[in-house]
């Protein structure tokens, strides 16, 4: 396995210095916006205060106006309209965007979501289900575009699908009424990443600035976009960073009473709600229904009308993610193991029998974490095998994929994560395609290079140098969080907590601080060790304390008098010491 190395981000210190001042920025703060490309005093502002006004309109978006017209017909004319989601939390948030605006605009709703049991995407089934309670028009979210057996099903029922969606568009015969998806060929919307709830909340704004309804402020869906975007792990920069962190503070205000048992459900009591809370507490618990049931408990329960109903369908969502969290660690041991004899390999293929279908890509995450390359994990159920993809930096998965896909026996998503089918006939000699696939594009076989913003020392860290650090947020995709380097650091006491997470007490000559380290239980190095850290920073709460900690990413103990810590720019660390995705607390 490669050991990774870090580097201290090339930055013109002079104007981060001159830029600190301009901006009145602390000089961490400003080296570390200025080695992102933000290089004058206006763009960081821009930047560190993301406002709705600056969200470019929706003209270019392909089919908008076709699809606006239909839209405004089915609400003033009270039309029954089927709403239909995918079961992952982008598509359940997409149909909770869609139910809660076209319900306000006058429309009949039947909301429904996907289930795992049927496969991803709209089935004919579901589409003769709606026809047959009576529904003229199916608008889906975050599917749709490839379902064309379901599309030709609605047009010999006589009912129109317009498709929100934001997966590739593959080439054939147009099905769909009307489609809002920006990977579209016509599509003229600038900006490529938004989530398929995104999309949805664009669409609902524009008709209701069609329809002139004031009583009705598509703003209030903010929470369930900033949900999805962040739980689909689309770039957050752009639309998609001013919606998060505008939804954000819709989060924190609790309006809808599925949104406060789901933040009660994840002990989520602050007065600010964080990506990385919505990342690690939230997103996984509405996931959990699609993985392992009916996502529809989870739609159910964003669209609850009450907090009764609403504290029933959180508890019940509670207990189908505990048992999810029990399949997946056992899926992960077997996972793991499976994985080594690949570990020199391009990527990671595994697969096994009863691995089930709805962690795969939880495991898949947690490999690319370990490995540092793409990875594929595949559950099989007798002779057929459906899997997710998942991929580091450098490797677009969808088009590997469809280089690959005579293996395959259907497969779909985008850049980033994907997901797949495969017969196990077929899974060797895939395995052995991809990873060809894989060397061919990426040809680079260096270890991995962890990019640090800063090199600080303990003294610096505080409860004001967190919260400012924290504006740099909404964190994920596109913008990471910021990586720090602590060197020389001695550990006063640690400890082992519940579910393998490490606390340790840290200390300088001249400073004490505290730190976690989540999921690296294994990496302790016990008391009176002198270490060096990649870390970034929160403010942790426990029992109404408010502190500054160091949330650590690597832990390296040093191995002799100042070894492994001579160059600041270079820094080897020991193999297998990236922190696991944490999605599945």
């Amino acid at each position: 396995m490669a050991i990774p190395r870090w580097r201290l981000s090339d930055v013109d210190e002079s104007l981060a210095a001159t830029l600190a001042v301009e901006a009145g920025l602390r000089p961490t703060m400003a080296r570390i916006l200025v080695s992102r490309g933000f290089v004058t005093a206006g763009a960081i502002a821009k930047f560190l205060g993301p406002r709705l006004g600056e969200l470019r309109p929706p003209e270019g978006m392909a089919d908008l106006e076709l699809v606006l017209a239909r839209l405004t017909t089915a609400a003033k004319e009270h039309q029954r309209v089927g709403v239909f989601g995918d079961y992952d939390v982008d598509g359940v948030t997409s149909a909770a965007v869609l139910a809660v605006g076209l319900g306000a605009f006058g429309a009949d709703v039947v909301p429904r979501v996907a289930t795992r049991k049927s496969g991803y995407g709209l089935p004919p089934e579901t589409v003769d289900a709606f026809a047959d309670d009576g529904c003229k028009l199916i608008v889906t979210g975050d599917c749709g575009t490839s379902d064309v057996d379901a599309l030709r099903r609605a047009r010999e029922r006589g009912v129109d699908v317009i498709v929100i969606d934001h997966h590739q568009v593959p080439s054939g015969e147009r099905l769909a009424f009307g489609m809002i998806n920006p990977h579209q060929p016509d599509d003229r919307f600038p900006f490529k990443g938004l989530a398929s709830c995104g999309i949805a909340f664009y669409l609902m704004a524009a008709l209701r600035s069609r329809l002139s309804i004031s009583t009705f402020d598509p703003r209030d869906l903010l929470d369930l976009v900033a949900i999805g975007t962040i739980g689909d792990l689309v770039p957050l920069v752009d639309e998609n960073r001013i919606l998060v962190a505008a939804g954000l503070r819709v989060l924190a205000g609790r309006r809808r009473p599925g949104i406060r048992a789901l933040l009660d459900l994840a002990h989520l009591t602050e007065s600010t709600i964080s990506a990385e809370d919505v990342s690690f507490r939230m997103a996984p618990r509405l996931n959990a229904a699609g993985r392992l049931g009916d996502a529809q408990l989870a739609l159910d329960l964003l669209l609850a009308p009450d907090d009764a109903t609403a504290s029933r369908l959180a508890q019940q969502i509670d207990d189908v993610n505990r048992e999810r969290q029990r399949i997946q660690e056992q899926v992960w041991l077997e996972a793991a193991a499976a994985a080594e004899p690949w570990a020199d390999a391009p990527a990671i293929v595994v697969g096994g029998q009863g691995w089930h279908h709805g962690v795969v890509g939880i495991i898949a995450a947690r490999l690319v974490d370990r490995f540092q390359k793409p990875a594929i994990v595949v559950g099989f159920d007798g002779d057929s095998g459906r899997g997710s993809a998942r991929t580091t930096g450098g490797l677009n998965l969808y088009e590997s994929l469809a280089s690959t896909s005579g293996h395959l026996t259907r497969f779909g998503g985008h850049a980033g994560a994907a997901g797949l089918s495969v017969l196990v006939e077929r899974f060797e000699s895939f395995r052995v395609d991809f990873l060809a696939e894989v060397a061919r594009r990426v040809t680079s076989r260096e270890a991995p290079l962890i990019e640090v913003d800063a090199i600080v020392e303990l003294d610096e860290i505080n409860i004001s140098f967190a919260e400012d650090l924290r504006r740099l947020g909404p964190y994920g995709a596109g913008n990471r969080e910021p990586l720090l380097a602590l060197r020389g650091l001695v550990t006063e006491e640690t400890r082992v907590l519940a579910k393998g997470h490490l606390q340790l007490a840290l200390s300088t000559d001249n400073a004490r601080g505290d730190a976690i380290a989540f999921n690296m239980a294994e990496q302790d190095p016990g008391r009176g060790a002198t270490i060096d850290l990649l870390a970034n920073t929160d403010v942790d709460t426990y029992r109404g304390n408010r502190r500054a900690r160091l949330r650590v990413k690597h832990l390296v103990r040093r191995y002799g008098p100042g070894a492994a810590a001579q160059d600041p720019v270079f820094l080897e660390m020991a193999a297998g010491e990236i922190a696991p995705d944490r999605s599945f607390e």
